[in-house]
């Protein structure tokens, strides 16, 4: 039987499973894939609607019940982070209203981390793409963006107020946890499913080549260079393996978010239960 699959379309996504979802990896079970911004694939995690799929880390408290989180595949790293965009020079956020990409993406999740003490008027979830032309034309006074939006925001006019991931950085020495893989429980073997992810990766970084036609497929539009800056920035070592730095930086986050109420206490703290 086949299994459900669930990713975005961006370059580091497609670029992570080309060879799992063109069958190039030995032993794994065909893959029927959808894809979905992440603010989506949240949403139907929650119903349990597919066998692996890619999450943002903040949405975790939600899906721990039903999935496991895999030590690969994700999006993790260093000066990676969300930035928050506005037009001007626009020194805080007091009054503002902000455009945000999804209630529980990670990058929401550090935005509301990093403004617990002067936050903005109000907050719109907005699709990404419509995020920074939004901001340009005034209909928004700042936006919350990730991704391929740290190469392009100046063609918009924009400056960032802050880079969200700097910040996290500074004040806990962590890298930034953004996407994660999760399998679900009763319908996949978590360690196999990470076997076939490490495999997907080994051959994505053997062979860029053979990956490229399928990632420009679906790069929305993208120019090659900014695809090229995408998969370099946000596939990295902890694409491989989160490891203890990775697996510390999602026990940060979601601890810090939990004491400030942002998100539920999991009934698993420690890290390593996670994928057992």
């Amino acid at each position: 039987m086949a299994l459900s699959l669930a990713i975005s379309p961006c370059p580091n996504d497609t670029f992570v499973f080309d060879a799992l979802v063109h069958r190039r990896v030995p032993g794994a079970p065909p893959v029927e894939v959808t894809y979905a911004d992440v603010d989506v694939t949240n949403t139907a995690a929650e119903r349990g609607a597919f066998d692996l799929v890619k999450v943002s880390y903040a949405a975790l408290p939600w899906l721990f019940d039903d999935y496991h989180l895999l030590p690969c595949g994700g999006a993790l790293g260093r000066g990676c982070g969300p930035l928050v965009l506005t037009r001007g020079d626009r020194a805080d956020l007091t009054g503002a209203t902000v455009a945000v990409p999804g209630e529980r993406t990670t990058a929401y999740l550090l935005f509301r981390l990093w403004s617990a003490q002067r936050p903005p008027a109000r907050i719109e979830v907005v699709p990404f793409h419509e995020i920074m032309p939004g901001v340009a034309a005034g209909r928004y006074d700042a936006g919350l963006v990730i991704h391929e939006a740290r190469f392009t925001y100046p063609r918009h006019g924009l400056t960032a107020l802050v880079d969200l991931g700097e910040w996290w950085e500074g004040d806990t020495g962590l890298p930034i946890p953004l996407g994660a893989i999760l399998s679900r429980k009763g319908t996949v073997d978590p360690a196999e499913a990470a076997a076939w992810i490490r495999e997907s990766v080994r051959q994505a970084w053997a062979d860029p080549a053979a990956s490229r036609e399928y990632v420009l497929a679906h790069a929305q539009e993208m120019e090659p260079d900014v695809v090229d800056r995408h998969i370099a920035l946000y596939v990295n070592d902890f694409t491989a393996d989160l490891g203890e730095a990775g697996f510390a930086a999602v026990e940060a986050l979601l601890g810090r978010a939990a004491d400030a109420g942002l998100v539920p206490q999991t009934s698993s703290s420690r890290a390593t239960a996670w994928t057992s």
